[in-house]
């Protein structure tokens, strides 16, 4: 797996951050470096983590999959994708809870950072993936995008939360597809 595509999956996965970090932008009047840095720190820390995690748990069952892996990547990456469009649509609000304490962290940091476990079981599963370099791109990725959103959301309000998720979701069915058509034989990149 090339640079460009754990670039792409980085920016996919870092959506949900993204999202929630717009959010917390909305709800807080006034922001200061430290609050960036905290959001940045949660959510591309366990960004970083959860796919170090999961490929972990891919690595240990690798040798009884590997003849379908190909179609566990893709559906995993399909479904993550499809339910962050999926929430992209809803109309269901979101709790705008303005606190940065360890318990509201904590709880953000795993709910937006499940479907990196996914990823990082996926990442087990591929040939030529240095997990090293992948978790590191996608928690610094993670870091900087939660950062800006942060920003955006006090700036300009929910207006992009959509569509961020929606350009997430998208990105990671493209990548999974990849996956499945090239080992298939269907395309060769």
């Amino acid at each position: 797996m090339g640079l460009v595509e754990l670039f792409l999956i980085a920016v996919g996965l870092s959506m949900d951050a993204f999202a929630v970090s717009v959010c917390k932008g909305l709800s807080e009047r006034s922001l200061r470096a430290k609050h960036y840095f905290i959001i940045g720190a949660w959510f591309g820390g366990f960004q970083a983590l959860m796919p170090l995690i999961g490929y972990l748990l891919g690595s240990a069952f690798e040798q009884y999959i590997t003849s379908f892996d190909h179609w566990v990547a893709f559906v995993l990456l399909g479904l993550i994708g499809g339910n962050m469009i999926r929430e992209a649509f809803s109309k269901d609000e979101e709790d705008q809870d303005a606190s940065f304490g360890f318990k509201t962290m904590l709880l953000l940091a795993i709910a937006t950072s499940i479907d990196a476990l996914a990823v990082g079981i996926t990442f087990a599963l591929l040939p030529d993936v240095n997990i090293f370099a992948a978790i590191s791109l996608i928690g610094v990725t993670t870091f900087v995008l939660s950062a800006i959103g942060l920003k955006v959301g006090n700036v300009f309000g929910a207006k992009y939360k959509a569509k961020a998720e929606f350009v997430g979701g998208v990105i990671l069915i493209l990548i999974g597809t990849k996956i499945l058509l090239e080992h298939l034989g269907v395309i060769n990149f």
